[in-house]
């Protein structure tokens, strides 16, 4: 068993049992809804369905990182343990939380000389975060050493592959990443942007399609091209959704049948930290290429 604790944050958006059945340990993402503070906790205080139903109805709703103080909390009792801590964060191109994780680290150094924190930036986010984490899991229990797996983090990370595409733009409109004008065009022409997340971590848009079944062949299409092994792929894909279960089923069959060999598909909902952007409507998927993006 590793003599470290393997964390992460609720912004991972697999599933809590998921989590629990790597022993990966986790802390929740925040956010206020009409007022009201929220926990990010896999859709126990809003289900993915009231939230947008309540955002859609007019509710403000806005995101908070995790503090620095709230990372001191949650690492605190592993250290008093005995245990180091290697915790992956959600992407720096999105979040502050990283560099609020950093200072944590910082301050707990003082208390804890003799153990080590380490903190490494996904450059990810959602289920693309939880696919790399779900790694990271694996190389603990292969017995990489903690030191031997921030290396092997660092050299992989960018390897994870996210595409995603919105059928509804009303919060991506919102938000300032679409403009209202190019947002109304778009939705008299049935577009569904088809963005990524860049290698720095943050989240572009790249493409346009005229509607979800062109979205979704263009994802095959990338994912062809860019995924471990090409038609061959063996490993795992996740695919995250906002309230639309059905077209993210349509990509796991449309994947199932381009590659036939790949190891798992799981669909998992979208957090509320991630969703509160969003909106209902997303689908992202997610795999690992043979080089890193970019």
């Amino acid at each position: 068993m590793a003599d470290y604790a393997l964390c992460c944050c609720s912004t991972a958006d697999v599933s809590e049992e998921l989590l629990q059945s790597r022993n990966i340990k986790y802390v929740y993402f925040n956010y206020e809804l009409n007022g009201e503070q929220c926990k990010d906790d896999f859709g126990r205080t809003n289900t993915p369905a009231d939230l947008y139903r309540k955002m859609l109805e007019g509710q403000s709703c806005r995101t908070s990182q995790i503090s620095v103080g709230q990372y001191m909390s949650f690492w605190k009792p592993f250290l008093e343990a005995g245990q180091d801590v290697f915790h992956l964060t959600l992407s720096s191109g999105i979040s502050g939380s990283y560099e609020s994780a950093v200072s944590a680290r910082e301050e707990l150094k003082k208390e804890f000389p003799n153990r080590t924190i380490v903190v490494v930036d996904s450059l990810q986010a959602s289920a693309g975060y939880g696919l790399l984490v779900d790694k990271v899991a694996d190389k603990r229990d292969e017995g990489l050493t903690l030191k031997e797996l921030e290396a092997w983090t660092l050299e992989n990370r960018k390897r994870v592959y996210a595409w995603f595409f919105s059928t509804d733009l009303t919060f991506f409109i919102r938000g300032g990443r679409i403009s209202k004008a190019a947002g109304l065009l778009g939705g008299m022409l049935n577009i569904c942007p088809v963005m990524d997340v860049e290698p720095d971590g943050s989240l572009a848009v790249k493409e346009k399609a005229r509607g979800r079944k062109k979205a979704e062949r263009r994802i095959i299409e990338i994912m062809q091209d860019t995924c471990e092994n090409g038609l061959d792929y063996t490993d795992k894909v996740f695919i995250s959704n906002s309230e639309c279960l059905a077209d993210a089923k349509s990509v796991a069959d449309k994947i199932h049948s381009y590659f036939p060999q790949v190891k798992s598909i799981d669909i998992f909902d979208i957090g509320a930290t991630i969703g509160v952007h969003t909106g209902p409507g997303t689908v992202a998927t997610f795999w690992w290429g043979t080089k890193e993006r970019g």
